[in-house]
């Protein structure tokens, strides 16, 4: 990952509405959610929403497929493995040993 893809990330993910949106989806999996049940969940509404996820697709953070009359929407959590790597690639300066408890934690609970 290069810098400006994780600044981009991190400037789509520093709107509330677009973080809740996010993590939304994270906690759908793979199945995802059509715009409608995200407007809904979250008491977004459709144009406002519209907006917030064509910035988290430009940034990459959620992937859109045509269904129909819908567009279904997944969180890349491949994306944000790769944004966790980067931020975390020097952790403890070299020494892993040091950080081996942080290194172990699963990323999902």
């Amino acid at each position: 990952m290069d810098k400006l893809l994780a600044i981009t990330i991190f400037e789509s993910l520093a709107s509330g509405v677009r973080l809740d949106i996010y993590r939304l989806l994270v906690k759908t999996g793979p199945q995802g959610l059509v715009a409608g049940e995200i407007g809904s969940a979250l008491e977004v509404p459709p144009t406002n929403l519209s907006f917030h996820l064509k910035a988290l697709a430009h940034a990459q953070l959620v992937s859109v497929v045509q269904e129909g009359r819908y567009q279904r929407y997944r969180a890349n959590l491949t994306l944000m493995q790769e944004l966790i790597g980067y931020l975390t690639a020097e952790c403890c300066a070299g020494h892993p040993e040091q950080c081996a408890e942080i290194c172990l934690a699963p990323v999902c609970a």
